[in-house]
C-alpha cells in the first residue's frame, strides 16, 4: 500500500469512478485485504459485488445482443466477469495503489495480483449497491464495462475448441474426431497428456499436450481448426 492520502478513498473514488460516496467506510472496507484487517476488509463486499456485477451484466448483454442464445450470453458473460478482466479493469482504475494490504502481500506485490485486484473491483462493486443503491450500481457497471462488451468476440470465437471443432464438422455432415491418448507422463499429481486428434475429413491427424487429458485434447482441435482454416 502506498501512502494514503487523508480523503482516502473519497479522492480515488471521485476522480477513477465519477462516484460520490455518502458512507465512505464501505469503501474503506472493499480496499482492505484480509492480510490487512481480519474483520473489516472485502470479502463480504466481494461476495455481495460478485452477485451484482453477474446480474447487472447479463442485463447488459440481454440488452446489448436480442438476438443472442442463451449458451452464447453465458459465454459472453462469463469472459468479461473472470479474474483476468476484471483485474484488467482495477489496474485502468488505479485501484490498486488505493488497496489496504498487510505487510506479507506488500512484499510480494499483492497490489499487483490478480485475484487481490479483481476481488477488490467485485467489493467496490458491492459498496456502490449498498451505497448508492440498484440504479448506482448499474450506471457505473454498465460505464466500466461497455467499452468490452462493444469489443466482445463473436459468438463462435467464446465456444473452446472441441466445441468448434464438433459444430463445424456436423454442419457439412462429416464424421466427428476422435481423440486417443497416445502417452502419459509424470507422477499422478503432475502428469503430462498427449492426445491425438483424428479428423477423416483432413485426412490427417493433429497432436495436442496439457496437464490434463481435457487440455491435450483442446490443443489438438485448436490445431485441427487451424489446418481447416489454412485449406479455406
Amino acid at each position: 500500500m502506498s501512502e494514503h492520502h487523508t480523503d482516502w478513498p473519497s479522492r480515488w473514488l471521485q476522480h477513477s469512478l465519477g462516484y460520490v460516496a455518502k458512507d465512505l467506510s464501505l469503501f474503506s472496507a472493499a480496499l482492505t485485504h484480509r492480510s490487512a484487517a481480519s474483520r473489516n476488509n472485502n470479502e463480504r463486499l466481494e461476495f455481495l459485488g460478485d452477485a451484482v456485477l453477474n446480474m447487472l451484466v447479463a442485463d447488459l448483454l440481454y440488452s446489448r445482443f436480442p438476438e443472442a442464445d442463451e449458451g452464447h450470453l453465458s459465454r459472453l458473460r462469463a469472459s468479461l466477469v473472470s479474474a483476468e478482466p476484471l483485474a484488467g479493469l482495477a489496474q485502468r482504475l488505479g485501484l490498486g495503489k488505493e488497496l489496504k494490504l498487510g505487510c506479507g502481500e506488500l512484499k510480494t506485490g499483492g497490489f499487483q495480483r490478480q485475484s487481490i485486484l479483481a476481488d477488490a473491483l467485485e467489493a467496490t462493486i458491492g459498496a456502490v449497491y449498498l451505497d448508492g443503491g440498484f440504479d448506482a450500481a448499474r450506471e457505473l457497471v454498465n460505464r466500466i464495462w461497455m467499452p468490452l462488451v462493444e469489443a466482445s468476440p463473436p459468438a463462435y470465437a467464446l465456444k473452446d475448441s472441441k466445441t468448434r471443432l464438433q459444430e463445424w464438422l456436423q454442419s457439412r455432415g462429416l464424421v466427428l474426431p476422435l481423440y486417443v491418448v497416445e502417452n502419459v507422463e509424470g507422477e499422478p499429481h503432475a502428469q503430462h497428456f498427449t492426445v491425438r486428434c483424428e479428423v477423416a475429413a483432413l485426412k490427417a491427424a493433429t497432436s495436442g499436450e496439457g496437464s490434463s487429458r481435457r487440455r491435450a485434447e483442446q490443443e489438438a482441435a485448436q490445431r485441427a481448426l487451424e489446418k481447416i482454416e489454412g485449406r479455406s
